[in-house]
C-alpha cells in the first residue's frame, strides 16, 4: 500500500529515525532523511529474452532510485522505483516493481538502488530466449534421470544404482481400505488379489520411491509435446524409458491398468511399515531380508493396485491421460519407427476405449486419493482424443476423424460443466485445446464446437490469471498460500506461449513472463524454484536419494512445491535416518505464508516429475518463442 504525503521538519525527521510508523495495520520502523534502509531487489536469475517486457522487484520500507549496470560497471538504464504495489511483511512494507525493459543488449547486469533504499541484486542475462531457456529443457530433464527406477537407472550426481529390482515379480492386491481426517489411515489388511505382474522400472514420484501411473502419464504427455516440437535424443531416451513402464502397467489381454507400485502409507495396526515410514537409498530396500509378515516386507516387495480391477471401466482422468502419453509417443515415432508407432497407436486407442464416462464417482488417481485429490476428468478425455486424432493423421489411421469430434465434444463438455484450474497435474485443458484448435482450424463435420470456443476458454484461463495477479506484489497469478505454486506458474506461463502460438496475440506475454519470473527467484525469498537453476536454489530438497548422497551433491533440474501455506509447516516430523540441513528463509514469510529450505519441509521443498514436466513445457515453448 502507498504512503499519503507528509509534511515534515528536519526535526521531525531525526525524531522518526527512532519512532515507529504504522503502515496498513502494520508496525514498521520509520525510514530516517540520514540513513538509508537496506532493502532487497528480486530478479529472474535466469534471465530476460532481449525483446520482452522486463520487471524486477524491490523489497523494502522506502523508495529510491535504481541503475542497471554492466559487467563493465557502466549505467545502462536509471528509473525510479514508483509506487507500491503492496506490502509484504513487517519488515517489508513495501515491495516495488522496477521496470528494465529498456535494456535489451544481450550481456549480463546488475541492479543497483539507491536513495532512501540501498540494495543489489544477483546479476542476471538479458539474451535471445532460446539461449537463457531451450538449455532448462535438457536440465530438467536430468531431474527424470535421477528419479529413474529399476535396472535401467543413470548413476549421475547422485551416484544412483539399480533399485527395486522385486518390483519384477510383483504382487497385485485389492484397492486398501482408508478411513480418517485425512482419509490415509488404513482401515483392514492389504489382500493380495493376483501377480506376479512385472512393473520394474519408470519414474520414482517424488522425494519417495512410490510410482504413479496418473503423474507419469500426465509429465509423459508434456515430455511428448516438447519431443515432438524439438526432437532431442537425451530427451527421447527419457521418453521411451517412460513409455516402457507404462506400457507394462497397461496389460493389453486383460484390459487392466495398474495405477500405483508401492504404498506411501503404513499400519502400525496391521504391522507393516509404508513407503514414507524409511529415509533410505531405494537401492537398500533390494537388501532387505524379509517375510511376509515382517514390517518391512512392503518395503522390499511393492504392492501394485489396479486402476479397474478385473478389466472393468476405466476411470476416466487415467484413460485419457494414459492415452495421450501413448498417442505422443505415436506421433514421435511415426516416422522414424512406424511399428513402434502404431503399437503406441494400439495401446492408446485401446486405452481410451475402456474409460467411464457416467456415473463416474471418485476418480482414481492414487491410494489414498487425498494424495492426488483431482476431480477433474473431461480435459484428460479431450486431450486423449486429440493426441490420438493427431497419431491417426500421421500414421494415416482412418479413424482421426472420430477421435477429433469426439475431442470437440470434450472439451465441450469441460467448458460447459468442469470446475477451472490452469495447467498442472490437475487440469490439462490448456495443452489439449490449444492442440485441438489447430485439428479444427479447416472444420470437422459434426465437431460440438469449432476453435473460437477454445481459444475464447484459453483466454478465459488467462484473463483469470491476470486479475489475480493484479492483487499480488510480485503479480503472481498463483496463491503463496496454498499447493503447487510452481507448478501452476509454470503452467500459466506454458498456457501463454499456447494462446500466442494458436492466435498470434501477444497481449499477455508481458503476464506470462511475469510467472516465469517468480519461479526463478523474482518472488519474496529470492530463490528459484528449479534446483541449481539459477544464483540462489534450494539446498535441501526433500528427497531421500539427494539427502543421503550429501549436501555437495545437485538434484540438479528439479522443481519444488514452492512457497505454501503457513499453517502446512508445524510440527513437521524430521525423518528418521535423515542428515540435517537448513537454510533460513525466515526473514521473507508472512504470517500466511513461508517458504523454508530444510529438509523436514516436504510442503515446500519436496520436489516432483509432474512440477517439473510442466517447467520443461514451459522452458521449451519460451525457447521457441
Amino acid at each position: 500500500m502507498g504512503e499519503a504525503p507528509m509534511m515534515v521538519s528536519s526535526w521531525s525527521r531525526a525524531v522518526a529515525a527512532v519512532t515507529a510508523l504504522v503502515l496498513g495495520g502494520l508496525t514498521v520502523p520509520a525510514v530516517s532523511a540520514a540513513a538509508a534502509v537496506q532493502g532487497e531487489v528480486r530478479v529472474d536469475q535466469v534471465g530476460y529474452g532481449i525483446t520482452e517486457t522486463k520487471y524486477a522487484y524491490l523489497l523494502s520500507s522506502a523508495p529510491g532510485s535504481f541503475s542497471v549496470v554492466d559487467e563493465r560497471g557502466r549505467t545502462v538504464h536509471r528509473g525510479r522505483t514508483g509506487t507500491s504495489l503492496g506490502a509484504w511483511n513487517a519488515k517489508y512494507p513495501a515491495v516495488y516493481q522496477l521496470d528494465l525493459s529498456k535494456v535489451w543488449l544481450p550481456g549480463k547486469y546488475r541492479i543497483v538502488v539507491s536513495g532512501e533504499t540501498t540494495a543489489t541484486s544477483p546479476t542476471f542475462r538479458v539474451d535471445t530466449k532460446d539461449r537463457l531457456f531451450t538449455p532448462l529443457v535438457r536440465a530438467t530433464n536430468e531431474f527424470f534421470q535421477a528419479q529413474r527406477d529399476g535396472d535401467d537407472v543413470i548413476p549421475g550426481r547422485l551416484g544412483r544404482k539399480p533399485s527395486h529390482l522385486a518390483d519384477k515379480q510383483a504382487t497385485v492386491y485389492d484397492w486398501p481400505v482408508f478411513v480418517g481426517e485425512g482419509g490415509d489411515e488404513i482401515a483392514e489388511p492389504l489382500k493380495p488379489i493376483g501377480g506376479p505382474v512385472d512393473v520394474e522400472g519408470g519414474w520414482v514420484d517424488a522425494g519417495d520411491f512410490v510410482k504413479f501411473t496418473s503423474n507419469t502419464a500426465y509429465s509423459l504427455a508434456e515430455l511428448g509435446y516438447v519431443l515432438r516440437e524439438g526432437y532431442d535424443p537425451v530427451l527421447a531416451k527419457e521418453v521411451k524409458l517412460g513409455l516402457d513402464w507404462l506400457d507394462k502397467m497397461w496389460d493389453q489381454r486383460s484390459k487392466t491398468l495398474y495405477a500405483q507400485v508401492g504404498i506411501g502409507t503404513g499400519s502400525d495396526k496391521f504391522g507393516f511399515l509404508g513407503d514414507h515410514d524409511v529415509w533410505r537409498n531405494p537401492h537398500d530396500d533390494d537388501a532387505l531380508d524379509v517375510k511376509p509378515g515382517d514390517p518391512k516386507y512392503f518395503v522390499k516387495h511393492r504392492p501394485v493396485f489396479p486402476a479397474n480391477p478385473g478389466g472393468s471401466a476405466l476411470s476416466p482422468n487415467l484413460a485419457g491421460r494414459v492415452a495421450a502419453a501413448f498417442a505422443l509417443g505415436a506421433q514421435v515415432e511415426a516416422k522414424r519407427n512406424p511399428a513402434l508407432a502404431r503399437k503406441y497407436l494400439a495401446e492408446a486407442a485401446s486405452v481410451f476405449a475402456q474409460a467411464k464416462t457416467e456415473n463416474v464417482g471418485e476418480l482414481v488417481t492414487a491410494f489414498p486419493h487425498a494424495y492426488y485429490p483431482e476431480s477433474s476428468w473431461r480435459d484428460d478425455m479431450e486431450l486423449g482424443a486429440t493426441q490420438l486424432a493427431l497419431a491417426g493423421k500421421a500414421l494415416r489411421d482412418p479413424r482421426a476423424g472420430e477421435w477429433t469430434r469426439q475431442a470437440a465434444r470434450w472439451a465441450k463438455a469441460y467448458i460447459d460443466l468442469e470446475e477451472k484450474s490452469t495447467l498442472n497435474l490437475y487440469d490439462t485443458s490448456a495443452l489439449a485445446h490449444a492442440e485441438l484448435a489447430k485439428l479444427l482450424r479447416h472444420g470437422v463435420p459434426g465437431a460440438a464446437l469449432g476453435p473460437k470456443e477454445l481459444i475464447g476458454d484459453l483466454r478465459r484461463q488467462l484473463d483469470e490469471g491476470v486479475a489475480s495477479a493484479a492483487q499480488s506484489p510480485f503479480r503472481t497469478a498463483v496463491s503463496v498460500k496454498d499447493f503447487d505454486a510452481a507448478s501452476k506458474s509454470f503452467g500459466f506461463a506454458a498456457t501463454e506461449r499456447l494462446y500466442a502460438d494458436v492466435t498470434g496475440d501477444r497481449r499477455y506475454a508481458a503476464f506470462g513472463s511475469q510467472q516465469r519470473n517468480f519461479t526463478l527467484g523474482a518472488n519474496a525469498w529470492g530463490i528459484s524454484l528449479v534446483v541449481g537453476v539459477g544464483t540462489t536454489s534450494p539446498k535441501c530438497p526433500h528427497h531421500q536419494a539427494a539427502n543421503l548422497a550429501g549436501e555437495e551433491k545437485v538434484l540438479y533440474g528439479a522443481v519444488v512445491n514452492g512457497p505454501n501455506g503457513a499453517e502446512h509447516f508445524a510440527d513437521l516430523p524430521f525423518p528418521a535416518g535423515a542428515k540435517e540441513c537448513t537454510k533460513p528463509y525466515d526473514a521473507f514469510d508472512t504470517t500466511e505464508s513461508r517458504y523454508t529450505d530444510d529438509l523436514a519441509s516436504w510442503p515446500s521443498n519436496e520436489p516432483a516429475i509432474d512440477f517439473t514436466s510442466t517447467a520443461m513445457l514451459a522452458f521449451s515453448l519460451a525457447g521457441r518463442s
